[in-house]
Order: structure tokens, then sequence, then C-alpha cells
């Protein structure tokens, strides 16, 4: 077995929860070693497992997407209203929120694609209009009276786990195949990581860009939906909360397994160990607003060790490349869309 797999340097969320899970089980035990627990734990994440793969997707292409907490709130309300107000059957209502999901993140790429503004200050500016369209369509107020049906797409349990947890899942494993298996996933990452040189590869760096920040919208608008049915109401408020907690897993997670890149199951993994050192802290007592700290200090963290990852990495490539005995690692390969290399 390769040792460099089990290094704490790879699998470090692994073996910090590992020493959590020790720490919370001797001091509350009664509490934290509940079943119930765990189950809780699994379900109220699955709505962030979902903002954090919306957000991972663009962020492989190399745009930082900073209104992803916008965009579940904004499709929260626009599910609630569609059902409450234009009383839109959910068959027609949920792909329309995905539709619409998907269109903001179409509109999102235009303005950082052909209109040239970084996607930090893009997607600042979209974040504040849908804070103005959640506003405007919801009047403030929360939406209510959305009929028991709808509740049951959240709430419905198999084998004991909801079904948000499964379409999380689910969503993962599409995510990590197109990612890690396709000639897509490639351009994706190329695009990311050297969009000149990709261009030069013969890869349309705009057009993967804009299908993931499509791909990105659509996944929020699918927790935003979710996010109604499981409040069973539209509420403004609870939306932007998501995008602490997304980018903590996504930045945390290119830590994990992948060396520094960003990849879909060390997103998964660390959101969960996150999300179990705050269920602890909770349980043992700790006031609300260590959630908020616990969450600002790890993405901190998270972005540090990311980047020292990746200037680690860099420093190891072009050691090697220097050494005469030591043959250069051969660079990953980027198909491009004629299937030449």
């Amino acid at each position: 077995m390769n040792l460099r797999a089990l290094s704490f340097r790879n699998i470090s969320a692994v073996y910090i929860f590992v020493v959590m899970f020790v720490v919370f089980s001797i001091w509350i035990p009664d509490r934290f070693l509940q079943i119930g627990v765990w189950r809780s734990i699994l379900d109220a994440e699955a709505l962030t497992g979902l903002a954090a793969l919306a957000a991972l997707i663009p962020l492989v292409t190399g745009s930082l997407n900073l209104a992803i907490g916008a965009q579940v709130g904004f499709t929260a309300i626009l599910s609630a209203w569609l059902l409450a107000k234009a009383g839109l059957p959910i068959v027609i209502q949920l792909p329309l929120v995905l539709v619409v999901g998907a269109l903001i993140g179409w509109v999102t790429a235009v303005v950082i694609t052909r209109l040239r503004v970084e996607p930090i200050v893009a997607t600042l500016a979209m974040s504040s209009i849908l804070l103005a369209g959640m506003a405007w369509v919801s009047g403030s107020q929360q939406i209510l009276d959305l009929g028991p049906s709808y509740r049951t797409l959240a709430t419905t349990q198999w084998a004991g786990v909801t079904v948000p947890v499964y379409i999380l899942f689910a969503v993962a494993l599409v995510s990590w195949y197109v990612l890690e298996r396709t000639p897509i996933g490639r351009r994706m990452y190329a695009s990311g990581f050297n969009p000149d040189s990709a261009r030069l590869a013969g890869v349309g760096v705009i057009r993967i860009q804009t299908g993931a920040l499509m791909a990105g919208g659509a996944i929020a608008a699918l927790a935003g939906a979710l996010l109604t049915s499981r409040l069973n109401a539209g509420d403004p408020t609870v939306g932007p909360s998501f995008l602490l907690p997304a980018l903590t897993a996504v930045f945390l997670g290119s830590t994990q397994f992948r060396g520094g890149r960003f990849n879909v199951w060390g997103t998964l993994v660390a959101m969960y160990v996150l999300a179990v050192g705050i269920k602890g802290l909770q349980l043992g007592g700790s006031p609300r607003w260590v959630n908020d700290l616990f969450y600002g200090v790890a993405l901190i963290l998270a972005v540090a060790l990311s980047q020292w990852e990746t200037r680690g990495r860099m420093l190891w490539r072009g050691r090697r490349r220097s050494d005469p005995e030591e043959p250069a690692e051969a660079e990953p390969k980027v198909t491009t869309p004629a299937g030449h290399s």
C-alpha cells in the first residue's frame, strides 16, 4: 500500500475525525453516541453538501462563486412562490426552478467571460441582485401554505435516511464521474489550472466555464427547492447562510485525497467532519456563535492548507525535473474537442 495515501497530509480530515470522535465520546458519550445524532448530521448536512458541490464545479474551472448562498435562497423563495402563489404542480415547479438556477449560472458566466469581470466581483454583484430578488418576490415575508405534499419530498425516509441524502450522493457520484473519468472533466481541470495553455490545446475555456456555472446554478437550485420542502415554507433569511460552510468544505476538501486539487469526495468528507465537530460542541453546551467562529477559522486554515499543498507539489515537481537522475513526472494529458491530445 502506498504510505503517502495514508499520510496526514493526504487524509488529515480522517485523522481529525478520529480525534474528535474519541474526545466527544469521552466527554459527552450519553449524547454524542446516540444513533439519532448521526442520522441528524447526515440529513442536516445534505443541503450544505449540494451547495458545496454547486460551488465546487465552477471552482474547478477557475470561477469562485460567492453567490452560492444567494442562489440557494432565491431558488428556495421561487419554489415557494411557484407553489403557493402561482399554483403550479410539483412536476412543473421543480424542473422550472432548476432551469432558473441554470439561467442564473449562465448570466453569471456572461458577466465573467464576456464582460471580463473578475469572478469574485461578478458573483458578489450577483449575490446582491439575488438578495434583492428574494426580498421582491417574498415581500420580505415567509411564503406559507405550500400544502403537505411538497414537504414529503424532503422528509420521506428509506432505511432511516431521508431523500435529500440520497439525492446528495447521487449528484456527487455523477459529478465525480464527470470530473475524474471523462474528457470533459480533464478539460475543466485544465481550464482552471492554466486557461491559456488549455486554449492552445484546443479547449473551449469559455464554453467549459459557462457550462460549469450553469451546472452549479442548477445544483444550487436543487438545494433551494429541497430547503423549501424541508421548511414547508419560503424563508428569505436562510439561504445566504449556506455560503460559508460550502466554501469551507470545498477548500478543506481540496487538501484531501487529491493533493491540492478540488475534488468531490474530499469536499463531502471535509463537510461531514466539520459538521461532527460543530455538533459535538453544540451537544457539549457551546453557544450558537461558536458555529460561525468554527467555520471562519476552518475556512482560513483550509485556504492556507490548500495553497501550501499546491506550492509544495509545484516545488517537488521542479526539483524532480532539475535532477538529471530523476525522470520528469508526466503531465496529465488534455484531450481536445477533436479527440487529440
